[in-house]
């Protein structure tokens, strides 16, 4: 954000994290910059028609947190440097493992290192990177100046979760598979959001610039109440914001990490629950799910 200026005007996808959503709307948009929130559904086809000189960054995940949406990265970047833009791409959920935004075009990728980077969540960090030597000293010195500098600890442990990246990755991308498949199939999910399912509307964007789909899973329940209690039942899927370490995490986002945007036209669904799975035996997690998808009444009846 230090890249741009009060009046300058920066257009994100619509599904964005809750973080970076009351970082825009309550921290920075009261300071003058602005912000445009483009709909995920509309975002790969209308996203030139929001842009103009003004633009100076495009913000995007993919895929996105919580909805799973994918964006075409390589016509994001074409759109955004149309205008003179600069493309960031928020790689946290896919990894440098499993996608490379550079190479299709992004002049920034940020990831939080929190997550599968570091892989064990024991650590809290952030990386930026980029290919243009002006940018990346612009970066260090803005590191250096506001202080963003983690202690020599935190990027031990960063750098001890780099080493098993690859092989934990393959392992969450293949749960994840199997849960996706379980819960496509159950009767108590209305809908799965996962890019490896080819119901899902992005998976063929996904399939020509991911390596694999991820280790992140939303589903639909029938009601807010049942996404609730559902998170409630769980024993192996620990009810717990954030996601990307080895054990597997379950959660209500529009109570949790995306009650920041209750008022937003893009609020997270009251019925989502959002998976992070785990390398856990995938059996184990199939019949944790199993039993916490049980209805209440059927409950009652057994």
């Amino acid at each position: 954000m230090h890249l741009v200026d009060p009046g300058d005007r920066v257009v994100l996808i619509g599904d964005v994290y809750g973080g970076v959503y009351r970082m825009t709307s309550q921290v920075y948009g009261p300071k003058g910059y602005r912000f445009t929130y483009v709909p995920a559904a509309e975002f790969d086809e209308n996203l030139p028609s929001y842009l103009d000189e003004d633009v100076k960054l495009v913000w995007i995940e993919s895929p996105t947190n919580p909805m799973l949406n994918v964006v075409d990265i390589r016509r994001a970047a074409e759109a955004a440097h149309a205008v003179g833009a600069r493309l960031v791409v928020d790689n946290t959920f896919a990894t440098p493992y499993l996608q490379h935004p550079l190479s299709l075009g992004a002049d920034l990728v940020v990831h939080s290192t929190t997550k599968y980077v570091g892989g064990h969540s024991d650590v809290i960090g952030g990386f930026v990177g980029c290919g243009d030597a002006a940018l990346d000293e612009r970066l260090r010195f803005l590191q250096k100046s506001l202080g963003a500098v983690p202690g020599p600890f935190d990027c031990w442990l960063v750098l001890r979760g780099i080493k098993t990246l690859a092989v934990r990755m393959r392992q969450h991308c293949e749960n994840a598979r199997a849960v996706a498949a379980f819960l496509e199939s159950h009767p108590a999910v209305e809908r799965v959001l996962y890019p490896g399912l080819e119901s899902h509307p992005g998976h063929e964007v996904a399939r020509r610039q991911m390596r694999d789909f991820g280790g992140m899973v939303s589903f639909l329940a029938t009601s807010e109440e049942e996404a609730v209690a559902t998170c409630a039942r769980t024993k192996i899927f620990l009810l717990a914001e954030s996601l990307g370490g080895v054990e597997s995490l379950i959660e209500h986002p529009a109570r949790m990490t995306h009650a920041s945007t209750a008022d937003a036209p893009f609020a997270a669904p009251a019925n989502l629950v959002r998976l992070s799975v785990g390398i856990e035996a995938a059996s184990d997690l199939l019949s944790d799910l199993e039993a916490a998808l049980v209805p209440a009444p059927a409950r009652a009846g057994a």
